[in-house]
């Protein structure tokens, strides 16, 4: 007596994953009957079951109906590499695609930082810029204050020179032929008139 006849199933992905510690590695996990082989690809590449070349490593293994399949990546891909797994068998195919971003070299601290002391750079150059450009007018308006103080100090000092003058001269005049002195801040002296 023959066992009974096994079903032919197509091939199925029932299992996939990625983790990141040191290197990338994914797997991913075929049920189907007769026992689908798997492939990975990089990009349109193929890469070869148990291959070691220094940044790829691929190992299988075949348990019955199913297929597993792990790849480990030590070196960061391409920008926007793509990532295949394939498992196949007489009676169909299944793949999984999957889309590898190379990671950023910095963290985001050391981005905000970055960014923070570039911040900080570009306003003292704007802040040293707008300086420069308002010190002719800052200036003007110093020199208009000032000046403005000095007349006004000129102003009131003559009305007082103005005010002892006048309070000193008598207001007769003297008779002519005789001299007459008055102070100020110039010694003058006046002649007598004929």
């Amino acid at each position: 007596m023959e066992g009974p006849l096994q079903q032919l199933a197509p091939t199925r992905l029932l299992s996939s994953s990625c983790s990141l510690e040191k290197s990338l590695q994914c797997s991913c996990s075929f049920h189907g009957i007769p026992t689908p082989s798997v492939r990975w690809w990089m990009g349109d590449v193929p890469v070869n079951v148990n291959n070691t070349d220094g940044s790829l490593q691929v190992t299988s293994t075949v348990i019955g109906p199913w297929a597993n399949s792990t790849i480990s990546l030590t070196e960061q891909p391409k920008l926007s590499t793509r990532l295949l797994c394939k498992g196949k068998n007489q009676n169909g195919t299944h793949a999984l695609s999957i889309l590898l971003i190379p990671r950023k070299s910095s963290s985001p601290s050391k981005t905000f930082i970055n960014g923070l002391i570039q911040g900080i750079i570009y306003g003292a150059i704007a802040t040293a810029l707008l300086f420069l450009c308002f010190t002719p007018l800052i200036m003007k308006y110093i020199r208009m204050k000032v000046a403005k103080k000095v007349t006004v100090g000129k102003a009131e000092n003559d009305r007082k020179v103005r005010a002892s003058r006048e309070a000193e001269m008598p207001l007769k005049p003297k008779e002519p032929g005789e001299s007459t002195i008055s102070p100020s801040s110039e010694n003058r002296i006046s002649h007598p008139l004929p």
